[in-house]
């Protein structure tokens, strides 16, 4: 497992953003995943200051937080498990086993179910978090790896990385609808909040696709920096964070062209926009720091040091 730690960081990051409905109408905290250093770290958004550090093992990267931001679900590729956090109590409360190699996970806006992609097996499973088990599970394209659940919980979309495509999956019945091709090696994959359109971010060919979901086709392809990992959306943009290039890029969801681009951190990773779409968050993976953007400003405005090797791999903000 070792060497698959290293090809994701080389190849870089397998983990994509993956978006859900349902969030809290405000945060307070930012939950970030710390994967060479086994732990999740807990940052005050008021101030910008780490507040706790919670051990996880088995190297955390992915993460979701239930509806109403009490729970926090990680995903662990060595422990091949979804670990759930109690993000008040902070400690861990239940770790699930799960698949071969967890990546991508998701929460429903109203069911309780989790969703996992699993790199190795194909699959998405579907997890009940209470009774803490495996209820079904989907196939989809070669190792999925973000996960999106439309605003109304109706979809359930998958990046699949080594096909080069989106599964589009009909929740109440857990099978794949459809899919549509991207760009190459799509890894974060973001949904309005309206639910009409995704956004993948594609690490091998530079660029951002945009979906149309409803019409099942790709309506628009946008080059951005290089290695694009993941995508955050806030009022009129689109916010994509480029490792190798160490900056995020702007684009306009109307024009679907890049207006700004923003230096970072070193290797940038999971980013998040909070609910008023004020601020997006971004977690730096070589420089151990959790960055706010000021998202009307388009410049960074604050940084808080986090745990070694964060990927904030999913919507992280509670």
């Amino acid at each position: 497992m070792r060497r698959f730690l290293l090809a994701l960081t080389m190849v870089p990051a397998v983990f994509g953003a993956a978006a859900m409905a349902g969030a809290p109408a405000s945060v307070t905290e930012a939950l970030v995943t710390n994967q060479t250093g086994d732990s999740l770290s807990i940052v005050s958004l008021a101030d910008m200051q780490p507040v706790a550090e919670i051990a996880i093992g088995g190297k955390p990267a992915g993460i979701a937080t239930s509806p109403d931001g009490k729970f926090a679900y990680l995903t662990s590729p060595e422990g091949k498990e979804v670990v759930v956090v109690d993000a008040g109590a902070r400690q861990v409360a239940k770790r699930i086993k799960v698949g071969e190699a967890p990546l991508g996970v998701a929460a429903h806006p109203s069911s309780g179910r989790v969703y996992v992609a699993d790199w190795f097996t194909h699959k998405i499973s579907v997890l009940d978090p209470s009774a803490g088990k495996i209820v079904a599970e989907i196939p989809v394209g070669e190792s999925p790896s973000g996960l999106a659940v439309t605003a109304d919980g109706k979809l359930l979309l998958s990046a699949d990385r080594d096909s080069d495509q989106v599964s589009i999956i009909d929740t109440a019945t857990n099978t794949r609808i459809g899919t549509v091709a991207v760009g190459k090696r799509p890894f974060g994959i973001t949904v309005d909040a309206t639910g009409k359109r995704a956004y993948t971010a594609n690490v091998a060919s530079d660029d951002v696709s945009v979906i149309d979901i409803a019409a099942g086709r790709l309506i628009g392809t946008v080059p951005v920096g290089h290695r694009p990992y993941a995508v955050a959306l806030a009022g009129l943009y689109a916010f994509v964070t480029n490792q190798y290039a160490s900056t995020v890029s702007v684009i306009d969801v109307g024009s679907l062209k890049v207006v700004q681009t923003i230096e970072v951190g070193d290797h940038p990773e999971g980013i998040a926009a909070d609910p008023a779409g004020a601020n997006v968050y971004v977690a730096c993976w070589f420089d151990n720091v959790l960055l706010r953007i000021d998202a009307a400003k388009l410049q960074v405005s604050g940084e808080a040091a986090v745990g070694d090797g964060p990927r904030a791999f999913g919507l992280f903000l509670r």
